[in-house]
């Protein structure tokens, strides 16, 4: 098994979880949509994670990870909520920073080679 396959294994069983916790029943189309949203949030580490031979994750950390998904009380799942949408906006804020940053970095490089190769100031 992949480290892949190992983790979206854990997501159905966490989704099983966070469902029971919410008292939400989901379709097959919608729970195959969430995981396909999973799946397309952590594209990157389950990238790499495919290429990983790995075991099922042990059943202790599943546990674990479900018992604190029945512990959230609902302001905490409240705030679990609200902040997706604000992670999902600061990631982009972050990228077009980084790119911005990258550019700046660039243009000085750039404007260096000039002033050294054609003797500027």
């Amino acid at each position: 098994m992949t480290g892949r396959e190992a983790l979206l294994g854990a997501f159905d069983r966490l989704f099983d979880a966070a469902a029971r916790k919410l008292n939400v029943v989901c379709t097959p189309e919608e729970r195959a949509e969430a995981k396909e949203q999973f799946a397309n949030r952590f594209d990157a580490a389950l990238e790499v994670a495919k290429r990983a031979d790995v075991g099922a994750l042990p059943e202790e950390a599943l546990a674990e990870m479900e018992a604190a998904i029945n512990q959230l009380s609902p302001a905490e799942l409240a705030g679990v909520i609200a902040s997706i949408p604000l992670a999902q906006q600061t990631q982009e804020m972050l990228r077009a920073l980084a790119f911005r940053q990258a550019e700046q970095r660039l243009l000085e490089h750039l404007a260096g080679q000039v002033d050294t190769r054609y003797g500027g100031n």
